[in-house]
């Protein structure tokens, strides 16, 4: 349980610092990594309104999830799939010229090492990114961050469960 709140603690610390600005662009490609590189983004969770089972909100008052429907991904695929691209076609849509930031969590299933996961879900975020840019959004604009296994949109084990999990959500910086 100590674990848990050490990485509460972790979240909490990270969203204030994106609150009070001190994210600073970079150029090239941004990444959320286990090792320390570079994060951008805000913590998004799979619950209701930004909270998890246990009522802790990694969102902050800052940040709007739920506007859009999340990117679904296959199993160990980091491609937006066709059937996917309607979603971040919306988004693009949405926010074209409105100058507002987007942050983009990305999200994996429970298989594999916690390492591979954050890789991958990194992998997920920026995939969707890159569409995004694609259809008229600024670069400066969109934000990454990874949470790997962590958060899961389902709970569960199994195909649906996993399928559920394998993921990549939105949150609008107010």
């Amino acid at each position: 349980m100590q674990f848990r709140s050490l990485k509460f603690l972790s979240f909490a610390a990270l969203l204030g610092f994106l609150a009070l600005g001190g994210c600073a662009n970079k150029k090239g490609k941004q990444y959320a990594g286990v090792d320390g590189d570079y994060v951008s983004g805000t913590p998004l969770s799979g619950g209701a309104n930004g909270e998890r089972a246990d009522g802790a909100n990694f969102l902050g008052a800052n940040v709007t999830r739920g506007q859009y429907a999340p990117v679904q991904f296959g199993y160990d695929s980091f491609s937006v799939a066709p059937d996917q691209e309607s979603k971040v076609a919306t988004v693009a849509d949405a926010l074209k010229g409105s100058g507002k930031t987007l942050i983009i969590a990305g999200f994996t299933d429970d298989r594999g090492t916690e390492e591979y996961n954050r890789s991958l879900g990194e992998k997920r975020a920026l995939s969707v990114r890159e569409a995004l840019i694609s259809k008229g959004l600024k670069a400066s604009n969109i934000q990454t961050v990874s949470f790997g296994k962590e958060m899961p949109a389902d709970p569960g084990s199994g195909e649906s469960a996993w399928a559920k999990n394998r993921r990549a959500e939105f949150g609008v910086v107010k």
